[in-house]
């Protein structure tokens, strides 16, 4: 959704000298995009991958008096905010979930349509991976990321099967793993929704790499930074995620006047308007062009006050 992305927030980014932060900067297409788009604007680069902001430093390198480059996590905008010089930002966007470079290297471990072993790190500085979660997780704990963070509802059979196969040794392959999945999931299950392991990939993807609560903290974290005029746009890929989007930014666009006054108090007024009517959707083309942008759902707001504190 690299045009919509473009539409919605290059509006916020045509002052001179404005901000735009991409906490998740992954190949950096998006912000190549917007750094041609909008030619006076600086960019603050965010992601957790190592490898992804080595890549991104070089496709951007054109623009590199206009760039700079921060390894973190996206609950940590503000801080690298701070690093940049920068107090506010005119425009933030969240490109939510694992990127096709992690997917299409197969020794990270995310996909399970190739063998490789269990590693499912975003950032591979980090400790825990995927076999630590697989063969280390009691089995309720274990049934609580399958169920929570996979939406998967065969978790207890999944979990249970998992704990009698690491009772014979380690599971240490995305292959073996996923073989073990679909001989848990029921016949008449496996032969609907595709790959049976695809909910319990998700869910130890979710887990190993914190998701959902780094997301719950980034929101109000990045909205925090966000100027007034300024626009934030999240796609997100599952339900969980947008989900938590919607609830964070509708909660901010909303007037909370008690019901029994008769006047809005200015206090109260929202301090976000939504600029997406629900979540947006890629169009059918580009669907067909990129398979994997089937899931992505968009939404955006932007900044119309302060909060009262302020």
């Amino acid at each position: 959704m690299l045009d919509r992305i473009v539409e919605l927030l290059a509006p916020a980014l045509s002052r001179p000298g404005a901000v735009f932060v991409d906490g998740t900067l992954g190949l950096g297409g998006h912000s190549e995009a917007l750094l041609k788009a909008c030619p006076t604007m600086r960019l603050v680069g965010v992601d957790r991958d190592t490898t992804a902001l080595e890549r991104s430093a070089k496709r951007l390198a054109p623009y590199a008096d206009r760039t700079h480059f921060v390894h973190a996590v996206y609950s940590e905008i503000p801080r690298a905010l701070d690093e940049a010089g920068a107090e506010h930002a005119d425009a933030v966007l969240l490109d939510l979930g694992v990127s096709s470079p992690q997917l299409d290297e197969t020794e990270r471990g995310f996909a399970y349509a190739h063998d490789a072993p269990l590693d499912m790190r975003m950032d591979g500085t980090q400790a825990l991976t995927a076999a630590e979660v697989v063969n280390d997780y009691p089995v309720a704990e274990l049934t609580r990321v399958l169920r929570t963070y996979g939406e998967e509802r065969f978790a207890s059979r999944v979990a249970r099967a998992i704990e009698r196969r690491r009772a014979q040794g380690r599971i240490d392959s995305t292959r073996e793993l996923a073989e073990l999945v679909r001989e848990a999931i029921p016949a008449a299950t496996r032969r609907t929704g595709g790959h049976p392991a695809k909910r319990t990939f998700q869910g130890l993807r979710i887990e190993v790499n914190a998701e959902l609560s780094i997301l719950k903290e980034t929101l109000p974290a990045a909205i925090s930074r966000l100027d007034v005029g300024g626009r934030i746009a999240v796609l997100s890929y599952h339900s969980l995620e947008d989900r938590m989007t919607k609830k964070a930014l509708a909660a901010l666009a909303t007037d909370t006047t008690p019901a029994d006054l008769p006047v809005p108090l200015p206090d109260r007024q929202p301090e976000l308007r939504l600029l997406t009517r629900g979540s947006e959707l890629p169009t059918d083309e580009e669907n067909e062009r990129n398979p994997r942008a089937q899931s992505a759902r968009l939404r955006a707001a932007e900044r119309v006050r302060w909060p009262s504190r302020q």
